[in-house]
């Protein structure tokens, strides 16, 4: 039996998902720009799309740009922000995806920025007050900060952060990537400039994704070539991929009260579990507390188990991870920067609602297998 519990990395695409995207592989392969049928067929495909990503936001169709995943989103804002806005002064965290966090050091590292952290607690809990005292620093910044993290599930207010950054003027961009479909946002209600979301997060295909662009936001081309989205982001269009993204979109706003549930129902069960019968775990962050973190992920230390944790889950069938997919084989700048205590063993579990308790149950027993012999 093969247990997945990695959906922070990727999520399995949803059946009614691929069936929507099989006529854009077999009869509807035209090219949006396209003059002949073929091609102006597609295209209308194209701008529904854009409209259903828009009314499920509460957003304008012309604010969605889309891309090939979260990546190019995040890039995609913060060169637009630093090259198109010409802002200098920027606020992050240094919990960020390296897709942000490695783009911003690069920057500052050729000297176009000056890069700012926001100060956050052992709990991995950010200071709004230095949010603030950051933004009064200066007349003009650009803030990135992720809804919630990938690692440690810990979700951030960024209704009170984009708040603050109309007080002061500045520019917001958030990474949506691992809320997007768990998660309602309101783009009308939360001023947000820049928004990024990958479709493989909640059950939809790789390759991916969109950038939410505020009306009135500048935005700098990251990709050259054709005039496709309204000349904001050259390559033609990933037709197959656009529409599995909006219906798995679609599917997880139709069901997001009932989907959060269940969820949330075997995170807690996890938790329960492990804290019955595994000795010394600890949770990492603010991952234990169902209202301050995302109910998809749980991140736990254990002390030294003079063995290979991750591996033993695999070779029984389970599918977990240390941290970020992105990052495997290095050291988590996330667990860095809330100073885990080195030597212990650090577990994501990341859950979707193709998961089920009985599998849940097997994991408990796995694990507590595994450590048995290390606690004798």
């Amino acid at each position: 039996m093969k247990i997945y519990l990695d959906n922070a990395a990727t999520t399995p695409l949803a059946k009614e998902v691929f069936e929507a995207m099989t006529p854009f592989f077999l009869q509807h392969f035209g090219n949006a720009s396209s003059q002949h049928a073929f091609g102006r067929e597609v295209k209308a495909t194209l701008e529904h799309c854009r409209q259903t990503i828009a009314r499920l936001l509460n957003a304008h169709p012309d604010e969605i740009i889309f891309t090939s995943g979260g990546t190019e989103a995040d890039n995609t804002a913060i060169l637009s922000a630093v090259e198109g806005a010409g802002i200098q002064n920027v606020i992050t965290t240094r919990f960020e995806h390296h897709a942000v966090l490695h783009t911003l050091q690069h920057l500052q590292k050729e000297g176009k920025i000056t890069l700012n952290y926001i100060e956050h607690d052992h709990s991995g809990n950010l200071n709004l007050q230095h949010l603030e005292q950051l933004l009064e620093t200066s007349e003009k910044s650009f803030v990135s900060v992720m809804h919630a993290n990938n690692e440690i599930g810990n979700l951030n207010d960024i209704e009170k952060i984009a708040t603050l950054c109309e007080r002061y003027k500045a520019i917001f961009h958030t990474d949506t990537v691992q809320t997007m479909g768990h998660y309602t946002h309101n783009l009308q209600r939360v001023k947000i400039h820049y928004l990024a979301a990958s479709a493989h997060k909640f059950h939809g295909p790789k390759g991916v994704g969109f950038l939410y662009c505020r009306r009135g936001t500048p935005l700098t081309q990251l990709l050259k070539g054709g005039g496709q989205e309204a000349r904001l982001r050259a390559g033609t269009e990933n037709i197959a991929g656009i529409v599995g993204l909006t219906k798995a979109l679609e599917l997880a706003y139709e069901h997001l009260d009932s989907h959060q549930a269940y969820i949330q129902g075997l995170k807690s069960q996890l938790i329960n579990g492990l804290l019955n019968h595994v000795p010394h775990i600890t949770f990492n962050g603010r991952c234990s507390d169902a209202d301050k973190s995302l109910y998809t992920v749980l991140s736990v230390s254990l002390p030294d188990a003079g063995t290979d944790l991750l591996r033993c889950l695999d070779h029984l069938g389970i599918a977990v991870s240390g941290g970020s997919a992105c990052s495997a084989g290095a050291a988590s700048h996330v667990l860095s920067a809330l100073k885990i205590t080195p030597g212990k063993h650090t577990i994501r579990f990341s859950f979707s609602r193709f998961n089920t308790p009985h599998e849940i149950d097997q994991v408990v027993a796995s694990l507590t297998g595994i450590l048995q012999p290390v606690a004798a």
